[in-house]
């Protein structure tokens, strides 16, 4: 009897053990999945054939027009970003060769600058600007900016520097009138380079107010989009010259 009661109760412990992960597996299949996010600007794209590539470089505020630039490209380039906040020089140091990759691209789209002007503590961290140094000081500024370039024309695309936009009053971290002394660094290296500018700082000073978070660096979603609109109308311009 003992022997034949063992065995029943293991039984009884095997069927109530499959009982559970039937039901567990009913209930992970029966649950809603989490959406995968649509459109995102990081997401990797499949190209078209036979339309141009086109790389976008920069940070959290091309993040935000990469989206609409990719709509309103549609049917006229693969239009690629990297893959993460490219930040300051450098970071654009450090990572150039794997945002370029192995493929030709046929036009670069490229900023730096709200990164490298910022002030940050000794951890990296955003903080008032008594209380820290500036990321990458201008003179570095500069230096970067021209070995970038030299990297940047090796790849044979017709490349497109984008002017810094604008500091508005208020923006932890940064000084107004900052980006204007960075972007005139930045055009005595592309004016050297024959690089045409993107200005996006002229076109956003005078409509901050209605495309530009208060007293923050980023733009609200139609501000990207507006900004998207000018980075579309010169990346056409250089694909029409290729």
């Amino acid at each position: 009897m003992p022997r034949r009661l063992n065995l029943i109760v293991a039984l009884a412990l095997v069927v109530g053990v499959a009982g559970c992960v039937a039901t567990a597996l009913a209930a992970e299949n029966a649950a809603p999945k989490p959406k995968r996010r649509v459109n995102s600007p990081m997401a990797p794209i499949e190209d078209v054939a036979g339309l141009p590539r086109v790389l976008l470089l920069g940070d959290s505020i091309s993040i935000g027009y990469t989206v609409p630039v990719r709509d309103l490209l549609k049917g006229k380039a693969n239009v690629h970003r990297a893959r993460q906040n490219c930040g300051p020089t450098t970071r654009g140091l450090e990572s150039l060769d794997a945002w370029l990759g192995e493929k030709k691209w046929d036009v670069i789209h490229f900023n730096f600058g709200l990164h490298d002007l910022k002030y940050i503590n000794e951890k990296g961290g955003l903080v008032a600007v008594d209380e820290g140094r500036q990321q990458v000081p201008i003179d570095a500024y500069r230096k970067n900016l021209e070995q970038i370039v030299a990297r940047l024309k090796k790849t044979g695309a017709a490349l497109i520097w984008c002017a810094t936009t604008p500091v508005p009053e208020g923006a932890k971290g940064r000084v107004v009138g900052d980006a204007v002394r960075y972007n005139a660094a930045a055009a005595e290296v592309m004016a050297k380079h024959k690089i045409p500018t993107n200005d996006l700082y002229a076109f956003a000073k005078p409509r901050l107010a209605k495309i530009q978070r208060p007293a923050n660096v980023h733009f609200s979603p139609e501000g990207s989009k507006a900004l998207a609109e000018q980075v579309a109308r010169h990346v056409l311009a250089a694909l029409a010259k290729r």
